[in-house]
């Protein structure tokens, strides 16, 4: 007796569509969160913020002379500008898309669009980050990137080298982070400087416990642990990120040379336009008029005005170094 089966008749459907969507792949946003935020008023007839800082006196340490007054003292100042830019992208979705997808098309876009404006940010700031003008350069002899080469990877020593450098520069320990939440109000931390280091820089720091390193699972206290943070050495508190800076191919045998960066308190900040900080741009099917004549296309967007700057070279650096392969 014959059967009918499905090869006789194929499925109606071939694949059964899971309308719950796969989780995106994205970094952690990690360079922002310890800036100073100082944004430049709407309207406010420029696009370009100053900031000041006094310069310390010298201490008066000679004796004054009965009767003679003393030449006194000149106060000091450093200005340092930075410029906002704009950056943004949109998606464009037509109207076939838009009435035949069972996806909820606009929701995921403005998700997409807005983790990417984050990468964004992050990314702009990272490479600023990454200029200033102290560095370490991970092993025997090297002075600047290229020097670098594949065994010269991170260690104990550099780190305490770099904490050395940042205290005799008068650098404060960070006590407080930008909260994500919200990336305007603050939250308190336990006083430290702050490492900034890549998943591959990581494998080599968790193999110096001999040396120092302390992973978050045996602090003394938990519960003020940063989001991303993984471990410390001495005074630095290192959080992770893979967007953490790779200068590909720099090394001196075509290796990739990794930059961890630490700092302390006021080393950087960053500026938007009040206003003009975040916005997202939505035009519906049919808002472009003679343009769009048939209601065929939708857009979404976002654009930010936004730059990044180093305030205090003095209480940043960075270690240039390889990982292990």
């Amino acid at each position: 007796m014959g059967n009918t089966t499905r090869t006789q008749i194929p499925a109606e459907v071939n694949n059964f569509y899971d309308k719950t969507l796969l989780m995106r792949a994205v970094p952690a946003f990690i360079h922002t969160r310890w800036a100073q935020v100082r944004n430049i008023p709407r309207k406010a007839g420029t696009n370009t913020i100053k900031f000041r800082r006094y310069g310390n006196l010298s201490p008066a340490t000679t004796a004054l002379t009965e009767g003679v007054t003393p030449n006194g003292s000149s106060l000091s100042v450093t200005d340092i500008t930075a410029t906002v830019a704009q950056y943004g992208d949109f998606v464009t979705i037509t109207d076939v898309l838009d009435y035949e997808s069972e996806d909820p098309i606009l929701m995921e876009t403005a998700e997409i669009l807005g983790d990417q404006m984050g990468d964004t940010i992050d990314q702009i700031t990272r490479d600023i980050l990454c200029e200033g003008t102290s560095a370490f350069f991970q092993g025997s002899g090297s002075t600047q990137t290229s020097h670098v080469d594949t065994g010269d990877v991170i260690d104990a020593t550099v780190v305490k080298k770099a904490v050395r450098l940042l205290k005799n520069n008068k650098a404060k320990r960070i006590t407080r982070m930008i909260d994500a939440s919200d990336g305007v109000n603050t939250t308190p931390i336990n006083a430290s400087y702050i490492g900034l280091v890549h998943p591959d820089t990581t494998y080599d720091l968790k193999g110096l416990t001999a040396t120092g390193w302390i992973p978050v699972e045996k602090y003394a206290s938990t519960k003020k642990i940063m989001d991303n943070e993984v471990g410390a050495i001495d005074e630095v508190r290192f959080v992770e990120s893979v967007n953490a800076k790779v200068r590909t191919g720099a090394g001196q045998s075509a290796n990739d040379v990794y930059c961890t960066i630490i700092f302390g308190a006021e080393a950087y900040g960053t500026t938007n336009v009040s206003g003009e900080a975040v916005k997202n741009i939505v035009k519906p099917l049919g808002s472009a008029g003679s343009d769009d004549p048939l209601d065929q296309r939708a857009t979404s967007g976002w654009k930010i005005t936004f730059v990044a700057k180093i305030l205090n070279n003095d209480f940043i650096t960075r270690i240039e170094h390889a990982v292990t392969a």
